[in-house]
């Protein structure tokens, strides 16, 4: 009987042991977890990320920088914790993703780092000015995107929208053509890839840099729209892990002058920096 009640309590210690070396193993990964996991798209994001790289790895960071080109991927990426954070998106795709794959308690922006204004793009004319009846147009598809680039044919007077539609405006909610174009719906970076078989195109800043095309820019939105204010881009982690040492060093190193001014030196203003934030 004694024997039988000194083995159980050896078991017990012995688990109890166990449970509190795994507990303190696990405390001590995740310290000392000195890898970045970050999905990005090619540009600028990536590049941007690559610039901090040098910074982090003075601090003992890994970055692992992995790119998509499809937006569709990163953020299930992120919520699947198959990374620690992504860049790519704005703040109005990061809500509409998170809404409709109702992960609103999953992920979360962290840091505004820049904005990227939407612009009127032609490989086919040379100014605005030659827009005539008939014409292309092509515009995102997409429910962010397409509204954005619905203000923009407004602000050029291309088009006039109904009373009180901004951000949120479809095709349906065009109250008069200006112009009596043809507006061609197609996905965001299918906009600047057909560039050459429309008059025009409204193409987001990083997929017309991605194309090669940011030098025929006719028109873009003014620093002040409310397009520029709502579609900053953001760093986007888990929202349980938005506090981790790795995420405070990340913000950190993109919260610079030295960031500020890579950006100004290698975009030519088709990518604008929000950073440093005192």
């Amino acid at each position: 009987m004694k024997l039988k009640t000194l083995a159980v309590g050896l078991c017990t210690i012995a688990l109890l042991a166990g449970c509190g070396s795994k507990g303190d193993d696990a405390g001590k990964s995740e310290k000392e977890d000195k890898t970045i996991r970050i999905g990005a798209s090619v540009t600028p994001h990536a590049e941007i990320i690559r610039h901090i790289q040098p910074v982090l790895e003075k601090e003992g960071y890994t970055l692992d920088i992995k790119e998509y080109t499809d937006y569709n991927k990163m953020n299930q990426a992120l919520a699947d914790d198959d990374m620690d954070a992504n860049f790519f998106q704005h703040q109005q795709f990061l809500d509409n993703w998170t809404k409709n794959a109702n992960a609103e308690d999953k992920i979360t922006s962290v840091f505004t780092v820049h904005y990227e204004p939407m612009g009127i793009y032609s490989v086919n004319h040379k100014s605005l000015k030659e827009l005539a009846d008939g014409q292309k147009i092509a515009v995102p598809h997409d429910s962010t995107n397409g509204g954005r680039a619905l203000m923009l044919l407004q602000e050029n007077g291309i088009i006039t929208l109904k009373k009180g539609k901004g951000i949120d405006a479809t095709k349906q909610d065009i109250k008069k053509y200006n112009k009596k174009v043809e507006i061609v719906e197609m996905d965001a970076t299918a906009c600047a890839t057909s560039l050459p078989d429309v008059d025009f195109s409204v193409i987001n800043g990083n997929n017309a840099l991605l194309a090669k095309v940011s030098d025929k820019v006719m028109a873009s939105e003014s620093k002040d729209s409310e397009a520029t204010k709502s579609f900053a881009n953001v760093i986007v982690v888990q929202t349980a892990h938005k506090d981790d040492e790795k995420i405070k060093a990340l913000i950190k190193a993109l919260n610079t002058e030295d960031v500020k001014k890579f950006i100004e030196d290698n975009y030519d203003g088709i990518v604008v920096p929000l950073v440093p934030v005192k």
